[in-house]
């Protein structure tokens, strides 16, 4: 019950820093699509500097909170030890944050509401092609049990 909460919790990490970067205005958020509609977004709205700034702002961020929340959880509240139990653990909350991603997030958020259009790019729809959903599906699938046996193995060596 308690990994189930954590879940939930993964995507809400995931969630709110997505809510924060568009809030001023969806073009904040361009460094997230494709490079033809970051460069139309660049023309106006915002530019290639404050991108720059935004994404890494973003990223750092984002990927810090969110393995920070997943070490404090699997071994410190679950108290999780060894490779194989914080390994299952660490790959089922990649799993909830990389299935909400590719479901809510892109498909339905990006994909199905006016949230995420950015004005004067609208020809450019889909924002996320058949080609970056591949390989985002690729990575969900591929990078998840590979970033959660890499991050058990290194957090074996402090955590006996």
């Amino acid at each position: 019950m308690v990994l189930v909460l954590e879940c939930i919790v993964i995507c809400f990490i995931l969630f709110v820093p997505c809510v924060v970067v568009i809030a001023n205005g969806v073009h904040n958020g361009a460094f997230l699509f494709e490079k033809d509609v970051q460069e139309r977004v660049e023309m106006g709205l915002v530019t290639k500097e404050q991108l720059s700034r935004n994404k890494k702002l973003f990223k750092s961020i984002s990927l810090t909170v969110m393995i920070s929340f997943v070490i404090w959880a699997v071994y410190g509240i679950n108290g999780a030890r060894g490779f194989l139990n914080p390994f299952l653990q660490i790959y089922a909350l990649a799993m909830a944050e990389g299935l909400f991603d590719r479901f809510f997030i892109d498909t339905f958020w990006v994909g199905h509401t006016k949230a995420w259009t950015i004005p004067g790019t609208e020809d450019l729809k889909p924002y996320i092609p058949k080609k970056t959903l591949i390989a985002k599906w690729l990575i969900v699938i591929v990078g998840s049990p590979a970033i959660a046996a890499a991050l058990a193995g290194i957090m074996m060596l402090f955590f006996k």
